[in-house]
């Protein structure tokens, strides 16, 4: 089995939903490459390729090995180090042998710097198999690109080559036992010291990979204001001065045990005149950690699909090859309708990340242009603020969709098999606990949902005047001319409603007063209890930005290739029910 080659949908969306007009020129500016390819399309071949490789490498090797990872664990805690397991250990030699962990690391370090949206799809597939293994192969990428973004070129030359080589890999050290979506209110403290390095003090939790060697740590410097505006972050390698100070720079106390996700590390990890290197400027870790927010949300949003994937498609061949009332189960008519329900989310969800991750590939490129010269072109700078615009938006709501599809398709995948799926010797059941995972790590579903709302709101009441217009600017009527294909039509349709259900939902917790609707300090006055009466509606309202965005998407899809239509349909009719039902929560509760 391949997970690449023998999967249609992922063909076409690598092919047609990634922007490579603007992604090729961004890697590969110049024909041939360094690495002698020729033109786009011979990168593009290259790509499908690798994602071949890796297709078979994940459906093969990790998928067999993910019992045994669930069942072991990722290993142990000793002497204040993770020891990793066996299956951890050769899943990790697997990775070095197939340089995996370089995959999207620049090309000066000895990493191939490929596009990260085939990396995301590569993230995908390792999560199909094993959404433990992905999430440990996760923390190598992420390390490399936070370093090469914003450290200095002393400590870039001194760790990425290793991490790219699977020698030592990292993790991102936030949460505090009263510290957990409140960044602002970390203890973690760091005392500066003469020549220029920082002792570190604290206790981090719930650690992803906190003993793989090195650790960016979010810390307060003493004197530094309160509040997320005082955060900085600073690197620590666990065996930095081990030798001369007789210790390791920090210890992990423990390996937490976990309701899923077994073969992960999720680590307690203790700081004690821990050394520390400053990466960028004082008091700017929040604003460098928000990058890796984004990346990291949107990678967690492609392992939930990953393993909802998995989910659906055990589901799908066990109903095929259980026979009940002299047919296959799949066959009988509320089974078969469920079934098609099922795979029509997955479908298109799958598009909404292709394209998400699209546009976060070109912001991330031209991101590290900036850090790195801090210019870009006029031309470039469009690209980016557009690039940027749709990964702000959509970061929270795939993350949330992703996350509450997996629990939830995971559960009807238990369904389907019955008593059987509630067995250990079944692999859905593994499936539905790994699920909540990712529920909560990098943000809740609420936290996602709170996100969503306030952008909406900050747009909204920004110019209230041309957020109103532009709704009823678009009543699909108005959009009925000749040669405008059907999902067209029927896209503008559901948007139109979900506009003006919209518009309902802020005036009637909003109450801006009727002569001054368009008048942005109205809107810039709402006190803090009518916003409040607004929030309880974000998870509601999450949710139909998520549908609204994937239609979108599938529209899209139709204009460029008429055979994609029959999904935008089937979607269409899976979500108009939901929306109707948030619609009518909207109305019952404001």
């Amino acid at each position: 089995m391949n997970y690449y080659s023998d999967n249609k949908e992922w063909q076409w969306l690598f092919n047609n939903a990634i922007d490579w007009d603007k992604i090729m020129p961004l890697y590969y500016p110049n024909f041939p490459t360094e690495d002698g390819m020729t033109s786009p399309e011979e990168v593009k071949n290259f790509l499908e390729e690798m994602l071949t490789a890796t297709g078979e490498w994940c459906a093969e090797s990790v998928a067999a090995r993910a019992e045994e990872m669930d069942r072991i664990g990722a290993g142990e805690v000793v002497d204040g180090k993770t020891i990793p397991s066996a299956p951890l250990s050769a899943f990790y030699q697997e990775a070095k042998e197939l340089e995996a962990f370089g995959a999207n690391a620049p090309k000066e370090y000895g990493g191939l710097e490929l596009p990260m949206g085939s990396g995301m799809i590569f993230l995908g597939q390792l999560s199909q198999a094993c959404i433990a293994s992905c999430m440990q192969i996760s923390f190598y990428g992420s390390i490399i690109d936070m370093l090469d973004r914003f450290a200095s070129q002393e400590l870039k030359d001194k760790y990425i080559p290793g991490i790219i080589t699977g020698d030592i890999s990292g993790s991102m050290c936030l949460t505090e036992p009263d510290c957990g979506s409140d960044l602002g209110a970390l203890k973690t403290s760091a005392r500066p010291q003469e020549d220029g390095t920082y002792l570190i003090n604290g206790t981090k939790i719930f650690i992803t990979n906190g003993g793989g060697g090195l650790g960016l740590v979010l810390a307060r410097i003493d004197g530094a204001p309160e509040g997320l505006k005082g955060i900085s972050m600073l690197l620590v390698d666990q065996n930095e001065q081990a030798e001369e100070r007789g210790r390791l720079n920090f210890v992990v106390t423990k390996n937490e045990d976990k309701m899923g996700l077994h073969g992960t590390f999720t680590t307690e990890v203790l700081y004690e005149d821990t050394i520390g290197h400053l990466i960028g400027e004082p008091n700017t870790g929040f604003t460098q950690m928000l990058h890796l927010m984004n990346e990291a949300r949107i990678a967690t949003a492609m392992q939930s699909f990953g393993g909802l994937e998995a989910s659906v498609a055990y589901a799908k061949k066990y109903a095929s090859e259980r026979k009940a009332f002299g047919k296959p189960i799949a066959e009988l008519p509320l089974m078969k309708r469920n079934l098609e329900d099922y795979q029509t989310e997955v479908d298109a969800m799958r598009a909404l990340l292709v394209d998400t991750s699209s546009h976060y590939d070109i912001y991330q490129k031209l991101h590290l242009k900036k850090c790195h010269s801090g210019e870009l072109t006029a031309e470039e700078k469009e690209l980016y603020e557009n690039a940027w615009m749709w990964t702000r938006k959509r970061t929270p709501l795939v993350k949330f969709y992703a996350t509450e599809a997996f629990t939830h398709l995971s559960t009807k995948a238990i369904q389907v098999l019955g008593g059987y799926g509630y067995m250990r010797d079944y692999p859905v059941e593994k499936l539905h606990r790994d699920s909540f995972g990712p529920l909560l790590y990098e943000g809740t579903s609420q936290i996602q949902s709170l996100m969503a709302m306030k952008d909406l709101i900050k747009y909204a009441m920004k110019d209230p005047g041309s957020f109103i217009t532009n709704v009823f600017s678009k009543h699909p009527g108005l959009g009925l001319i000749s040669g405008t294909k059907e999902w067209d039509k029927e896209y503008k349709s559901v948007h139109y409603r979900f506009k003006k259900k919209l518009i309902g939902l802020l005036f009637n917790n909003l109450k801006p007063e009727g002569n001054k609707l368009f008048d942005a300090k109205e809107w810039a006055n709402v006190d803090e209890e009518r916003v409040s009466s607004l929030m309880i509606h974000a998870e509601g309202l999450c949710a139909a930005l998520s549908y609204m965005e994937t239609l979108r998407v599938l529209c899209e899809h139709a204009d460029m290739d008429d055979n994609r239509a029959a999904l935008f349909f089937r979607y269409k009719r899976l979500i108009k029910p939901r929306l109707e039902m948030i619609y009518a929560d909207w109305s019952e509760r404001s």
